[in-house]
């Protein structure tokens, strides 16, 4: 049965690739304040950087900004990353960047805008609701989620390290364990489709690792690298599976301020096989 991860796994495997390049068309980087010019910034990685792209995630934020002409203009950007997966004949998948959370019966109409009006083929997710607020996502194994688990704001200590009952997976030696690995290990048993991943932030190496042991095959999806702290080496030997694979690894200023884009995304997703490759050369 096709999957929305093992389309990811396809692409990634084309591309030799665990880069997700980040859409943010943040106002001071653009042109004038318009969706037009944010529609044209985008546009230009897309087509300087696909190759290198795993994925693309675009924050639907710095597109609601500009009313219903952003939302235009975000139906145009992920039209035009299908296009150019059409035209290399490998499917990059779109992650729309949304954080959506809500009752069931809105979470449905929800991801009805994600998947049919966007076209967009996975979203991020709030965990706080619980399964239901999920499910109208995940009913079709083609559509993905990555869940909110351990975020890599200085702020998500407040709740997400709260220490609680570990319930079902309580053992003689854990008795409690942080929200965030209960969130974890609840998304790994809801992931019937292989469909559902976990946002694990970039900032916290020892929470990465621990949610990596209790889930040990779900994909990671890591920002924080770079302007929030997060170093590139360290954040993938903390979250990358056995498989060599596992973990995107999104980055947009650090690629849309360089002054050649396309090579800055060559450089990250060639810095990022060398890393796994001495992962995996030290554990056979």
């Amino acid at each position: 049965m096709e999957s929305f991860f093992s389309f990811l796994e396809k692409r990634v495997d084309d591309c030799s690739s665990l880069l997700c390049i980040g859409l943010d068309p943040h106002i001071p980087d653009l042109k004038e304040p318009s969706a037009a010019s944010a529609r044209e910034f985008c546009l230009n990685l897309v087509k300087q950087t696909s190759h290198y792209a795993a994925a693309f995630k675009p924050n639907a934020a710095f597109f609601e900004v500009f009313g219903a002409d952003g939302w235009t203009a975000l139906k145009d950007v992920i039209d035009a990353i299908q296009e150019e997966s059409n035209r290399m004949g490998s499917m990059i998948p779109v992650i729309l960047d949304a954080k959506r959370g809500d009752v069931p019966s809105t979470a449905k109409a929800y991801a009805k805008s994600a998947f049919e009006n966007l076209s967009a083929h996975c979203i991020t997710l709030n965990s706080y609701l619980g399964k239901d607020s999920i499910e109208p996502f995940v009913q079709n194994p083609e559509n993905g989620i990555f869940l909110l688990c351990k975020t890599s704001n200085p702020g998500s200590g407040e709740f997400q390290d709260l220490i609680v009952d570990g319930g079902q997976w309580t053992t003689d030696d854990q008795r409690s364990m942080p929200l965030y690995e209960y969130v974890a290990r609840s998304a790994e048993s809801w992931n019937v489709n292989n469909n559902i991943g976990l946002v694990v932030g970039a900032t916290y190496l020892d929470a990465m690792k621990r949610i990596r042991v209790a889930t040990p095959g779900l994909w990671f999806l890591s920002p924080g690298i770079g302007a929030q702290g997060g170093e590139l080496e360290q954040v993938v030997k903390s979250g990358l599976r056995k498989d060599g694979k596992g973990i995107l690894l999104p980055m947009s200023r650090t690629i849309s301020q360089s002054d050649n884009p396309r090579q800055r995304a060559a450089e990250i997703r060639d810095e990022i096989l060398v890393i796994r490759d001495q992962i995996s050369r030290q554990r056979e």
